[in-house]
């Protein structure tokens, strides 16, 4: 038995300005740092064999954070693009309120909650899917099925995606799902990859 910990980066700067941000590169607000750090404290017990993050910075830095929070700043990590956030195409950088007044709120939503309709030039949640979990199973799954303790430091649905995978979620229920910035989620997982127990964090 192993524990996977995923945890969404705390609140970027277009977070706070309520923007479409997807693969554009926005540091943390002070509040995500503090929600990176609130978030740590929930894990402070557990010893990591390894890291895995995307090659955003929003998630690198809540990853740094939260390492010199619990103390293994020393553990081996790894970036890929793989675990970014969804590509939001042309929407990114734009106001969400400003761009549902100009298409409608039923386009936004479609846009924005369904499964599997993109945004133009963007992808859509079962998009983005089907490239995180390809480097999930191939890269992280194995180290956690080997015993070891792992952490993830991504993104609402990149991690959305590990999350549908692994409790099993149905496309209906996974656009519900809301995963917290800087709330850790703890799994606990078996050698066969059998989830034994879900653990969901509030800061």
């Amino acid at each position: 038995m192993a524990l996977l910990v995923l945890i969404r980066h705390g609140q970027s700067q277009w977070n706070l300005e309520n923007r479409f941000t997807g693969w554009v590169d926005i540091p943390l607000t002070d509040k995500g740092r503090e929600e990176a750090q609130r978030g740590a404290e929930k894990i402070k017990g557990i010893r990591f064999a390894k890291a895995f993050t995307s090659v955003l910075i929003r998630a690198q830095e809540t990853l740094d954070i939260v390492l010199e929070v619990i103390g293994q700043k020393g553990i081996p990590v790894e970036k890929d693009q793989a675990l970014n956030e969804r590509h939001y195409g042309e929407l990114q950088g734009l106001d969400k309120d400003e761009m549902k007044k100009k298409f409608g709120e039923e386009q936004m939503k479609l846009w924005r909650r369904s499964y599997d309709v993109a945004p133009p030039g963007g992808e859509s949640l079962k998009d983005t899917a089907a490239r995180t979990l390809p480097y999930f199973k191939e890269k992280i799954l194995p180290e956690v099925r080997a015993g070891k303790n792992i952490l993830v430091s991504a993104h609402g649905n990149s991690s959305r995606a590990i999350v549908m995978d692994h409790d099993p979620l149905t496309k209906e229920q996974v656009v519900q799902l809301e995963i917290a910035t800087g709330a850790p989620i703890v799994y606990e997982i078996g050698s066969s990859g059998k989830v034994l127990k879900k653990t969901v964090y509030t800061l």
